[in-house]
């Protein structure tokens, strides 16, 4: 899409590439193997995928990002040499990097870099120093719109530009998962298990519940009814005007370890809510209706992070997600009859029915969602299949064996 804002969507897999394709982002980001931040919690690629990444990214017209931003080693510095020669060689966009051995070597070899949030960059005259290895900084997570706004004219008072001769792009993340610590600096994971956040490694400990125990007389009291140190989700479409205003060209959508409905779903919105800002026709009644459909996938309830100027965040009150709807494994593929543009597959839990909302992955197919217009076994329609049943249904696109069909059903309370 030719639009002079850049949305950025998550990764974590082939169908997660694809569901951030249907949904509408400019570009995606993801890791392979080791030394990224996700290297735990998302299914990262290796390097033989990056060919065909690459090859996605321009049959598609989006750019493909690899991030490479986790602190480094001695003996890390030969893989993250291969990591980057081969995406160089592969054809991938970019590399968002942290570690300044990254930059260094990326820089020499005529790679294009993106300072990621981990180099924690809060001023303009740190922005001056990044731009002679990247055209895209993200800024830290903690700054308000005032200070992004404010860096922002300071790049074109100053004419900053970075190694392509343009002026230096500002990226913030938008959307998603919000790390307690500084810029996800944190060691608390490491401490406890000797799991590295910064290597990529963190087991989440602040997701966690607690209890306090009192050291004099061994009283305990559990911490209730919030996670203390698990923030809500951010959420920044209510206000994706401001955040245009203030300078910002590049929205980064959080979520490597989520799933393909996740990026679909968050990806669309944020997508249409850029269009809309642009056209403009951005208004409540829109925002109310992104609203109800980012609810609809995971989530730890939201807030507007630091932007507008609080300095505390806002606490999760469950362990895990609150999202609205669940998505519930229904069938398998069996067949594609292309010249018809029906799918069969054989119902292997739950049930299915006219009018359900469904999803279909694969990591060949991509991602479909859709709504079931038509069922039919042995080419008799019918209003519902069950456990064991054969069955086709129309799909304007081309699904393989063992790609998975789910429902998408309401959250029971």
């Amino acid at each position: 899409m030719n639009r002079s804002i850049e949305l950025m969507a998550p990764a974590g897999s082939y169908e997660a590439l694809w569901a951030a394709i249907k949904g509408g982002c400019d570009s995606v980001y993801f890791g392979v193997e080791q030394l990224n931040m996700r290297a735990r919690s998302s299914n990262n690629f290796t390097l033989e995928d990056l060919k065909q990444i690459a090859q996605i990214g321009r049959e598609h017209h989006i750019r493909t990002y690899l991030t490479l931003n986790t602190i480094l080693y001695d003996h890390d510095i030969s893989l993250m040499r291969n990591i980057v020669k081969t995406a160089k060689d592969s054809g991938i966009t970019a590399i968002i990097a942290a570690d300044h051995a990254v930059m260094n070597y990326a820089k020499k070899i005529g790679m294009e870099i993106h300072i990621s949030t981990q180099a924690n960059v809060s001023n303009i005259d740190t922005v001056e120093f990044y731009a002679n290895f990247a055209d895209v900084v993200v800024l830290a997570r903690e700054l308000s719109l005032k200070q992004v706004a404010d860096i922002s004219r300071e790049i074109k008072r100053r004419d900053i530009t970075g190694p392509s001769g343009e002026l230096v792009q500002l990226e913030i993340f938008a959307h998603g998962a919000l790390c307690m610590a500084i810029s996800g600096k944190c060691y608390l994971s490491l401490h406890s298990h000797f799991a590295s956040a910064n290597r990529g490694a963190c087991i989440q400990n602040c997701r966690r519940s607690y209890i306090v125990t009192d050291k004099e007389e061994g009283m305990q009291f559990e911490v209730d009814n919030e996670y203390i140190m698990s923030a809500q989700d951010l959420c920044t479409i209510d206000f994706i005007d401001k955040i245009l205003d203030a300078g910002v060209r590049v929205l980064k959508l959080e979520g490597r370890g989520r799933a393909p409905d996740y990026v679909y779903t968050v990806t669309k919105a944020y997508n249409e809510a850029i269009n809309a800002y642009l056209d403009g026709t951005y208004t409540r009644k829109k925002i109310d209706t992104w609203m109800e459909e980012l609810a609809t996938v995971y989530n730890r309830g939201f807030w507007d992070g630091y932007y507008l100027g609080r300095k505390m965040g806002e606490w999760s009150d469950v362990p895990g997600s609150k999202a609205s709807k669940q998505k519930v494994f229904v069938a398998k593929g069996l067949n594609y009859f292309p010249k018809v543009q029906i799918a069969e597959f054989i119902c292997e839990s739950n049930s299915l029915s006219v009018g359900d909302e469904m999803i279909i992955t694969g990591p060949t197919s991509g991602y479909f969602q859709f709504t079931v217009s038509e069922l039919r076994i042995n080419n008799e329609p019918v209003e519902k299949v069950k456990k064991g049943d054969v069955f086709t249904l129309p799909v304007e696109g081309k699904i393989r064996p063992s790609d998975r069909l789910y429902k998408l059903a309401p959250v029971k309370i």
